[in-house]
């Protein structure tokens, strides 16, 4: 295997873990969203849990997609 397919693999695989951030924070938003509609008076408290659980997501899945631009150009 050549060294350049090689690199394209890993990148691929790296970019995996964009597949968990996206089913991570649809989860967290589907659950607030169910959440809030069957008790609106306790959405607003909830709202910092929702924004760290977005973040914290998130960041997994721009980890992921920093180590595979670092595999393809680094």
């Amino acid at each position: 295997m050549e060294a350049e397919a090689a690199k394209f693999i890993g990148a691929g695989l790296a970019c995996f873990a964009l597949i968990g951030a996206g089913i991570g924070i649809g989860n967290i938003f589907g659950n607030y969203l169910s959440g809030a509609l069957r008790n609106p008076s306790a959405a607003p408290g909830q709202f910092t849990n929702l924004l760290i659980g977005f973040a914290l997501a998130e960041a997994t899945g721009l980890f992921g997609l920093l180590i595979a631009l670092i595999i393809l150009f680094g």
